[in-house]
């Protein structure tokens, strides 16, 4: 089991798992409140959850030692999404 997980690290799936979840996160949170009328609005979800699926894409690229403009940019989107997602705060 360690091994697996020193692997997962090591080769960035981990944390492609996680964004992947955040991003099954965003799709339920979105069915509910668009479906049942329950669950908080998703104007004031997707901000934060794409962030956060930007930072762990960002941490999966810097495990693989990818090139470091791919880590920049990743950095530089979940950054614009983390500015775009306290704008929307701010307002409310």
């Amino acid at each position: 089991m360690t091994d697996l997980l020193a692997t997962g690290f090591a080769e960035g799936r981990i944390p492609q798992l996680i964004a992947l979840l955040v991003i099954g996160e965003a799709l339920l949170l979105l069915w509910l409140w668009r479906s049942r009328g329950i669950g908080i609005a998703p104007r004031a979800l997707l901000g934060s959850l794409a962030s956060g699926a930007l930072l762990m894409l960002t941490i999966a690229a810097a495990l693989r030692d990818a090139p470091w403009w791919d880590v920049a940019i990743l950095l530089l989107l979940s950054l614009i999404a983390h500015l775009a997602d306290l704008a929307l705060r701010w307002r409310s």
